[in-house]
Parts: C-alpha cells; structure tokens; sequence
C-alpha cells in the first residue's frame, strides 16, 4: 500500500527530475531500489501487463507535472494555440510563432510514434536499477558530449554574456511600447522559430531515448537544441514546451489505469502526490529558466556519471 509519505516523496522527486535533466523515469527505479524494502516494492508489485498501482500513481503525477507546465507557460501556449488555428485558416506559415507551433507538432511525432510501440516493451525489459544506472550514467555522457560539440561548433549567446541581450530587449521593448517580459518571450520565440524542420523531427527524435530509464526528455532535447545553435535558455525552454504535449498525453492515455481498479486504494495518495508534484515543477521549471542564462548542463552531467556509478556499484 502506498503511504501518504511516499506518495509526497515521490512526487517531489517526479516534479523536480521529469524536468531537471537527470530522468525522471531513472529515478523513479532507482530511489526505491536503493532505499529498499517497501519502497522497493512499490515498483514491482502488480501484473506489469494490466498495470500496478504504482504506474496508476505515476500517471497522476504525470499529468499534474503538465498541467504545471501550461500554467507556467500559458501565455506562450495562448499564442501557439491560437496561432496554429490561424495556419489552419489561412492554410498558411506567416509568423514566428505559427511557425513554432508546427516546429512543436513535428518535434513532438517522433516521440509519440515510438513511445506508442516500444514504450511497455522497453519498461519491461530495462526498468531494472542496474539498467537504470547504466543509462544514468550515459546520459551523464550525452550532456558533457553536446556541451563540448556546441562550444566547438556553435557558441551561444550565453558564452558573450546575457546581460547585454537583456539590455538590447530592454531597449526594444521600450521603443514597441511592450514590457520587457513581453519582449524577451517575443525574441526567445523568434529564435526558436529558426529552426528546420529537420531540425525538429531530430530534437523529437532525440528525446525518444528518454523511454530508457535513465536518459532524459529535457536532457536530450536540450542537447539537440544547443547543437543547433540554440543558447542554453532558449533551448531550455523549448525542452519545457515540447515536453509539455508529451507528458500530458502519455498521462492522459493511461489515466483509465488510475481510475481501474489498480488505483481505486490509493485516490487520496494520488492527488496529494499530483498536487506535490505539480508545485514542484512550477518551481523547478522558473529555477532553470534563471539557471540557465547564465550556466551549463555540465553540473547535472556530473551529477549523473556519479549517481550511475554508485548505482551500477550497488545492484550489480
């Protein structure tokens, strides 16, 4: 049985990890295994096939973290939304944010097409800790990789300093009449409508491999952006719009495991869990929005190759 203390715990942990790029999927293996006992069972009790009170849970959690994530952005949505029904009117692209909002669709296919096939199969097969810590470990990898290939290849805004590019919208933003938050998201969505189509279908691409336990979405997305020349801001929140969709839909398929009878004991847990969840995301996602103008992925990196290691340690 699920107690209210884990389900509090758990949720903060899929708040802060879903978005952080060090996998929320990873840790939601790997936290229980190591504290063991109860915890531990949490995740294999059940028919994996007709699904566990734990997935039951994990889906409320999922779908707060989404419902967080359009709260957080919901200007930025109000203008996607309404500017891809205007694509559909017009039958055409004309601004940076129609633009974005097919970049969003595009990026988003890939993910769903194979999370659709492989997403039980590879939950069954590798959702294990000592699987888990093994690709914890390479994301750490991956993130040190896209670092070092976009200082080499495509150095961002972020390596000239950002306090100049917020002056500049400063300025901007006075000679429009606009706030200068209203500017800043304005200029952030023209840059991210730069990107190919191409360039999409690989980020979404790429963000498949987050169906692994241990890899993250945010992570991967943000490496794939920050390799198309995106800054880490930029590329940071067009991981936090394009998880969105993803996150919400994945939650909203399975919610008929939450209200069958794998998540009829533990109704109460689930919303105090979503509802822990969800704030934990609001505030992880406005940390690393300041956190990223001015800093790295290379902390979450080290923080990954050290916890792989330990975890691979520890249930080999």
């Amino acid at each position: 049985m699920l107690t209210y203390i884990q389900a509090i715990v758990i949720g903060a942990l899929q708040g802060v990890t879903e978005l952080f790029p060090i996998s929320s999927l990873g840790h939601s293996v790997l936290v229980p295994a190591w504290i063991g006992g109860s915890w531990q069972e949490l995740v294999t009790e059940g028919d994996s096939d007709k699904g566990t009170p734990y997935l039951a849970f994990v889906v409320a959690l999922h779908v707060a973290t989404a419902i967080a994530l359009l709260i957080y952005y919901w200007r930025d949505w109000r203008d996607i939304i309404l500017a891809f029904f205007d694509t559909l009117r017009h039958r055409s692209i004309e601004t940076s944010t129609e633009r974005l909002a097919w970049l969003i669709i595009l990026a988003t296919i890939p993910v769903g097409i194979l999370g659709l096939l492989l997403e039980h199969p590879l939950r069954t097969m590798f959702a294990k800790p000592i699987f888990a810590g093994v690709f914890l470990m390479l994301n750490g990898f991956v993130l040190i990789l896209g670092e070092g290939l976009r200082r080499r290849n495509a150095p961002s805004l972020a390596d000239y300093g950002r306090k100049f590019a917020e002056d500049e919208a400063r300025e901007a933003a006075q000679a429009r009449g606009l706030s200068v938050e209203e500017e800043i998201r304005a200029e952030s969505g023209e840059r991210l409508s730069h990107l190919t189509w191409k360039d999409a279908l690989g980020i979404g691409l790429a963000q498949s491999g987050a169906l692994l336990a241990g890899f993250s979405r945010s992570g991967l997305t943000m490496v794939g952006g920050l390799l198309r020349g995106l800054d880490h801001e930029d590329t940071a929140k067009f991981a936090f719009l394009l998880a969105t969709p993803v996150i919400l839909a994945a939650g909203v398929l399975k919610l008929p495991t939450l209200a069958g009878p794998q998540g009829r004991d533990i109704i109460g847990q689930s919303i105090v869990g979503a509802i822990v969840a969800g704030l934990a995301a609001w505030f992880a996602v406005r940390f690393l929005e300041r956190f990223f103008k001015t800093r790295t992925l290379l902390p979450f990196a080290v923080y990954c190759l050290i916890a792989g290691l330990l975890s691979i340690l520890r249930f080999a």
